[in-house]
């Protein structure tokens, strides 16, 4: 009897094992309709998907593009512009007479303002204006499209985070309903060893009892696992498809290693998003301050037109006159006084100004404590896996060897049962390790850039 039960042992643990590296197949055909055919989505694939799905995703890409085109707007503000201006103004005549028209006598028109009865305008105009507004508002844009892009990494990377966060939980998840399934076998397994036992009045009716509670708490939990599970996958499933219940496994990830501190160290001030951002609001500010004090500069304006402005519609008019013909301009404008407005705006853009620097250097501070933080995280979360998987290990061979001594009587139902529970406790805290050390690995490499 005793090889019996050692065989019946050993055949649990291998069982678990098998079942833990099957867990996708098995959660999948629980919680998917029958027949569909699950899609295969790694983690690269689940960032993907995940980055045409997600609408905070969206909203970054678009102010990015944005910001480019505002860039593009103000580089097309420093340059000459053209417009082609075509007019038609007719005036009524005051009943008078104009010799000062281009053909001599001709209708007066009442608006003074106006050269004849009918005016006719078709013109090519180019205009520049010089100055240093233009140049701070460049540079203020070029800052703008800095900051988008660094928030634009930042939220890749964050999204990268947080699907890999909710990746893992749901493997991590069909592991648990596997362990469950195992923990649940294995009570039903010792409920009929305690029934068998009573029947040959080895153990009292009391040892039937306690395997049956045991058994009813372990079909509740993993019904809990299975409900668990299927959350999981929802919730991942909103940001990969279209209809979060379509049916998709997960692959295996192999965790990758913790980079050595050296590259941790070396990686912010080239690859961290947060400082970028931080710096390009600094450069942002300080176009603002240049662009305030430019207001007391003067600005020079430059006009060319050629075209026609005549009577008639025409390149000559009558008697030979010729119609078309060219004026230029220079207009140099010199602020004079505002009452204080210039001032106020520059010292507003300062305030502003100081305000950035202090971000910035909180920045840096924030960001050598976050990797500190999470170096240390994914070099513990590491290191207690070695210990985890021991554990398992241990109170594996301490379950079968409790119900060895079980079956020769040599122990009670309370040790098997508290065995059982320490297996069941192992098994679920090696997978709270994973998921720990990925998500801490996660988190270290959205710092240094490299996920």
């Amino acid at each position: 009897m005793r090889r019996g039960c050692f065989a019946l042992g050993s055949v649990v643990l291998l069982c678990c094992g098998t079942r833990l590296a099957a867990a996708q197949d098995t959660t999948a055909a629980n919680a998917q309709p029958a027949g569909a055919q699950p899609v295969a989505i790694t983690l690269q694939e689940a960032i993907h998907r995940a980055q045409a799905n997600e609408p905070a995703f969206a909203a970054a890409v678009a102010a990015g593009r944005v910001a480019g085109l505002d860039k593009s707007i103000a580089r097309a503000g420093m340059l000459p512009g053209v417009t082609f201006h075509n007019q038609y103004l007719y005036t009524e005549p005051n009943g008078q007479q104009n010799q000062a028209g281009q053909t001599g006598g001709q209708a007066a028109p009442k608006f003074i303002a106006n050269n004849a009865v009918r005016e006719y305008a078709s013109q090519g105009i180019v205009d520049e204006t010089i100055g240093v507004a233009q140049v701070a508002a460049f540079k203020r844009a070029d800052a703008a499209a800095a900051v988008a892009s660094a928030e634009l990494e930042i939220a890749r990377r964050g999204l990268a985070a947080t699907v890999a966060g909710l990746y893992y939980g749901a493997m991590a998840a069909d592991h648990r309903v596997v362990i469950a399934e195992s923990a649940h076998t294995e009570a039903e397994d010792f409920l009929n060893l305690t029934g068998k036992r009573e029947q040959q009045r080895e153990s009292a009716h009391a040892d039937v009892v306690k395997a049956q509670l045991q058994e009813q708490q372990r079909t509740r939990e993993l019904s809990d696992a299975r409900v668990a599970a299927e959350k999981a996958r929802l919730e991942l499933g909103v940001l990969l498809f279209p209809d979060p219940r379509t049916p998709y496994t997960l692959g295996e990830e192999k965790a990758g290693e913790v980079p050595s501190r050296a590259d941790v160290e070396q990686a912010p001030g080239t690859n961290n998003p947060e400082f970028k951002r931080a710096l390009a609001t600094a450069a942002q500010s300080g176009a603002e301050v240049w662009a305030a004090r430019a207001a007391y500069l003067p600005s020079l304006g430059l006009n060319y037109t050629y075209g026609i402005d005549a009577p008639q519609f025409a390149v000559n008019g009558p008697d030979g006159v010729r119609n078309l013909g060219y004026s230029a301009s220079v207009t140099l404008d010199i602020p004079v006084w505002d009452w204080l407005a210039m001032q106020h705006k520059v010292k507003q853009s300062e305030i502003q100004r100081d305000a950035a620097k202090v971000a910035l250097t909180a920045t840096q501070r924030r960001l050598i404590a976050r990797l500190d933080e999470a170096y240390s995280e994914a070099v513990a979360a590491r290191d207690q896996l070695v210990s985890l998987d021991a554990s398992v290990q241990t109170a594996g061979e301490s379950l079968r060897l409790t119900k060895l001594r079980y079956t020769g009587g040599e122990a009670t139902e309370l040790e098997v049962v508290d065995a059982q529970g320490a297996f069941l406790t192992a098994e679920n805290a090696r997978e709270d390790g994973r998921v720990r050390y990925q998500a801490a690995l996660a988190d270290l490499q959205t710092l240094t850039g490299t996920m």
